[in-house]
């Protein structure tokens, strides 16, 4: 870890004091985002310190080619980049005609700054002495508003604390932005038009290549004393791409000069091109209207909402209280299930790594989420977004030479096409097909809904299970079908043969794949011969399918009694982390790549996430063996690992081992265990600690429709609940010390079990 100054709080994040050499840091941890939008904590004034400025609209992104040193057939033609977007929150401020700059001030005193997630709001507050001496005291709410959410607001506060102020706001909306991580350092966005009409700046500008038009827009009201100001600006400028006025407020000792500052993004996704200018004047007119007390209010109803289903509750540990809220904020602020064309990346609104694009992530950590704390159509549009992109899934597969309506499904995508840099997961890391796979049977196994596969979900399944079929091939050596040349869930291993996650998953979803082809030709004949014209299903390739995943290598160490997470595992040498140099952590940024490819460390869970994803097809004892096995090896160096690793810890009945990873998934970001939170935020992965409570602590699991708990309370704990929406019922679990309650908020009893002992709990009125 390299930072501890974040304070615990249960509901907030708080940092207090101003340092230089954390403000990076700071502009992930603090950002904001409304599913929608959404923006790193950047000042809104004028920085000159090292800054990572970064605001992004959701699903607007830009084929950046790809940069390598050789091509190979089938690679990917660009690598999909999250932009980022033109500015609305910038306002240069000149305090006595110099301007005002944290990084040159001589001194910044009471610095505080904190994300109330309860709220969803961002406040700054500081005093600070400027270079003629003068002093002043500043407090900046800013918010993304959640019912509203191509609006955001700001109130900036100045007091001059110690002599006479004349106070210059420049609120500006900007378009010449750059992206830090270009390929080709070049810039994303051309300026259309910068209209200025009253009070209220506009700035359109398209996206090179994609063609996405935006309208950022702006409109300001000034204060002094909390009493409006009929002032009319100094100057309005305007260049191709940029829009400032100018404001100028005289005060006094003590007195208060704020500005209200709206704006936001109108887009061509949601709005016709020639109506994007009118579309921004109407957020306007709406947010001037209800003003900004209320939609302060709002905001917090809003918010209120949200927490009534998502929140989870800890007694007696504060900093594990702070960390399951903070992964659960900003799950919400990431995605809110609104749009079904947006997904989920792996940085949502909090930096420019990984493209900000879909990854498997989705499917395998964030579904059982949005799944259980909002609604079923939640979940189901993020199934049918996969659905919506089978054609370039099928696409996908024939650049590689599969045929036959084979289906791969990218690794990194926007718009169902592969976009990723890194060939070897291109090509490889093709499990991603089996958690989209997975995903529509845990879907269907929590909701019940049996529609979703006859409509949309067979289809998916069997372009996946052509892939497989055709993906393994016959080894006459060992008489088994085998799997060569893929890269598991650990990185840290390329290029391997017979990956026992991958193919064991590729297994199970051939298999799935048949059993559901008979169950929609016995119980949806309609659906069955409509699926049928369309893709030509025939009992010859079913057979082919079912001699195939019968017939499937898996290495296998008898000395161990394990499966080998590949072949050739056990010629590497097996040192447990526990014996590694603590100067050789994280090996990721300390070892040559070729050290760690021949070394046996595992980058996250590979053989053990199968375990999780197939836990019935296992015993508690097989789990055991390889999960003392592969853990000791395990470096946790993704963040999709430690959460895994809590729920079998868990299950296992190995709390002290379970609350450590629990911590470490909750708190990666928060106490930077990688070393990296700058570049922003590990979005996916907090869907993963929520899992960890629900499954792990809570040892939920839905077994022939109902649901069955084991929970187990951490020592460090006095309580903890959960709220889950299962079939339009939400049950609230409340888990203490000796025992397990329930309240239910339905129509209807509903059974569960508990230690496979039954329960009926009644619903309150």
């Amino acid at each position: 870890m390299n930072q501890d100054y974040i304070i615990p709080n249960s509901w907030s994040i708080i940092e207090e004091g101003f340092e230089k050499d954390r403000v990076k840091s700071s502009e992930s941890l603090f950002s904001i985002g409304n599913g929608a939008m959404g923006q790193r904590a950047n000042f809104e004034e004028f920085y000159s310190g090292d800054t990572f400025q970064g605001s992004y609209i959701a699903g607007v992104y830009y084929p950046d080619k790809t940069k390598v040193g050789w091509w190979k057939n089938g690679y990917p033609e660009y690598f999909a980049k999250v932009l980022n977007a033109p500015v609305w929150i910038g306002i240069d401020i000149e305090i006595n005609g110099e301007q005002f700059d944290l990084n040159t001030c001589k001194e910044v005193k009471n610095f505080r700054r904190e994300l109330n997630m309860k709220e969803g709001l961002l406040d700054r507050s500081f005093i600070a002495i400027l270079s003629s001496g003068l002093e002043i005291e500043v407090n900046v709410r800013r918010f993304l508003a959640a019912d509203l959410d191509e609006l955001g607001v700001i109130k900036y506060d100045i007091k001059p604390l110690n002599g006479k102020a004349k106070i210059v706001y420049k609120p500006y909306v900007d378009a010449g932005v750059k992206n830090e991580d270009a390929n080709w350092e070049e810039t994303f966005w051309e300026p259309v038009t910068t209209e200025i009409k009253k009070e209220q700046g506009f700035v359109q500008a398209r996206t090179f290549k994609t063609h996405f038009n935006v309208v950022t827009f702006m409109e300001s009201s000034l204060f002094i004393n909390n009493e409006k100001q009929e002032i009319s600006p100094l100057s309005q400028n305007k260049t191709n791409h940029k829009v400032e006025f100018t404001y100028e407020l005289n005060i006094d000792v003590n007195e208060v000069a704020t500005i209200h500052k709206f704006g936001g993004y109108v887009v061509s996704t949601n709005h016709p091109e020639n109506e994007l200018i009118t579309a921004a004047e109407n957020v306007l007119e709406q947010a001037k209207n209800i003003g900004y007390e209320q939609l302060l209010i709002n905001q917090k109803e809003a918010w209120a909402k949200i927490w009534e289903t998502a929140d989870i509750t800890i007694e007696g540990d504060v900093k594990a209280q702070q960390g399951i809220r903070f992964n659960i904020f900003q799950l919400n602020q990431t995605y809110s299930g609104k749009d079904a064309r947006l997904n989920i990346g792996p940085k949502g609104f909090t930096g420019e790594k990984y493209g900000g694009s879909t990854y498997w992530d989705t499917e395998a950590y964030c579904l059982p989420f949005y799944m259980a704390t909002k609604n079923q159509e939640v979940a189901r549009n993020l199934l049918k977004y996969r659905y919506n992109q089978l054609d370039k899934a099928i696409e996908n597969a024939e650049k590689l030479g599969f045929t036959n309506g084979a289906a791969l499904y990218p690794m990194v995508t926007m718009n169902g096409e592969e976009c990723h840099n890194e060939w070897e997961i291109t090509f490889e890391e093709i499990h991603r097909n089996a958690a989209i796979a997975f995903a529509i049977f845990n879907y269907t196994r929590f909701t019940g809904d049996e529609t979703y596969i006859p409509e949309a979900g067979l289809e998916v399944l069997l372009g996946i299970a052509r892939f497989w079929t055709q993906r393994f091939n016959w080894s006459n050596d060992k008489k088994q079908y085998v799997m060569l040349g893929v890269t598991g869930p650990n990185e840290y291993e390329n290029n391997v043969n017979n990956n026992f996650h991958t193919s064991y998953c590729a297994q199970w979803c051939i298999n799935y794949a048949v059993e559901q082809v008979q169950n929609v030709k016995d119980n949806y004949s309609s659906d069955f011969a409509r699926i049928s014209s369309k893709v030509n299903i025939t009992d010859v390739e079913l057979e082919k399918m079912k001699e195939v995943a019968s017939n499937i290598y898996f290495p296998y160490s008898k000395e161990y009694d394990v499966y080998l997470q590949q072949d050739g595992f056990l010629d590497k040498d097996l040192t447990p982390v526990s014996q590694l140099a603590k100067a050789d952590r994280p090996i990721n940024q300390k070892w040559s790549w070729d050290r760690i490819l021949r070394s046996a460390y595992i980058k996250q869970a590979d053989t053990l996430q199968a375990f999780y994803y197939f836990e019935d097809k296992f015993s508690k004892e097989q789990l055991e063996r390889h999960f003392d096995f592969y853990e000791p090896l395990t470096v946790h160096e993704s963040s999709l690992s430690p959460c895994v690793h809590s729920i079998q810890a868990a299950t296992l009945g190995r709390m002290e081992q379970a609350y450590t990873f629990y911590l470490r998934t909750s708190r990666l970001d928060l106490d930077d265990y990688n070393k990296e939170v700058h570049e922003g935020l590990h979005i996916t992965s907090m869907a993963g600690t929520w899992m960890s409570i629900v499954e792990g602590f809570g040892g939920m699991r839905v077994k022939n429709d109902q649901l069955y708990f084991e929970p187990r309370l951490p020592e460090q704990w006095e309580e903890f609940t959960f709220k889950i929406n299962f079939r339009n019922q939400i049950l609230k679990v409340i888990v203490n010390k000796g025992n397990t309650t329930f309240e239910l908020e339905g129509n209807q009893p509903l059974e569960v079990y508990v230690f496979d002992q039954k329960v009926l709990v009644q619903p309150f009125i």
